[in-house]
């Protein structure tokens, strides 16, 4: 297990993700990195998705390997009051659960605030002594509903033991696997991306033509594709084209 495949796995597919979110699956086709696209960003520029997930790596880094709630939640408001974590200090693609929970100070707890917003977030923890109770907790900084957490939980656990990924019931068919915001659909697709393919570049890409939810969907199929391919299966050409590896390298704790 190595912290670095695992966040450079998710910064990359957040990245090719970012320029088609929000597209009906079929009515694009994504083969690299570009720019621009929905957000207009340049290629190779992540979205809330990778600097939340910075934020939590910073956190353990500051803490000593600790996990504190209190703390994660502290690096979450320097992201989203001064941009901090996020390239260029632009914060942009905000969940409305997690926009929530920061301005009020506590996590979202209605069964209609079951986004993704923890789960795309949540992969650093695995790379601790963290039990359940503490994943639950850092879920609950932005999403404190039992579907969030249980899937924050069962996310780390696939991470620390990929063969878990197998063991999941998945539709054989891509067409009955929702990619849209909704925080059980994407760790389904998430995991269907990974389970039928065999490289890091076919499980990104197919998590990107989803459609849809496009950066969160190949964020978290880069997480476990980066985790378990490593790092250096990752295309030479999309890392050349990231941008942000210098706040990717400051954050890593391990």
């Amino acid at each position: 297990m190595a912290l670095r495949d695992a966040v450079y796995g998710a910064a990359v597919g957040d990245a090719l993700g970012v320029p088609f979110e929000f597209k009906e699956r079929g009515s694009f086709s994504c083969t690299g990195m570009v720019g621009f696209g929905t957000h207009y960003q340049p290629a190779g520029t992540w979205s809330d998705d990778t600097a939340l997930l910075l934020a939590t790596c910073a956190s353990i880094k500051a803490q000593g390997g600790r996990v504190d709630a209190a703390d994660i939640r502290l690096n979450f408001e320097d992201w989203f009051y001064d941009g901090a974590f996020a390239i260029d200090g632009n914060v942009f693609d905000v969940g409305n659960a997690t926009s929530a929970a920061i301005t009020r100070g506590i996590g979202c707890g209605s069964v209609n605030s079951n986004g993704n917003g923890s789960l795309m977030r949540i992969a650093p923890l695995a790379y601790t002594h963290a039990d359940d109770d503490s994943i639950r907790a850092v879920s609950a900084i932005t999403h404190a509903h039992q579907i969030s957490t249980d899937a924050c939980v069962r996310f780390v656990h696939i991470l620390r033991n990929p063969d878990l990924a197998a063991q999941a019931e998945l539709p054989e068919d891509i067409e009955h696997i929702p990619s849209d915001g909704f925080v059980a659909h994407t760790l389904q697709a998430a995991l269907w991306c990974f389970t039928h393919t065999s490289t890091y570049r076919d499980c990104v890409l197919a998590a990107v033509n989803m459609g849809s939810d496009t950066d969160t969907t190949a964020c978290i199929a880069g997480t476990l594709a980066g985790e378990v391919y490593g790092y250096d299966a990752i295309p030479d050409e999309w890392l050349s084209t990231l941008r942000g590896k210098d706040i990717i390298e400051s954050c890593l704790f391990i």
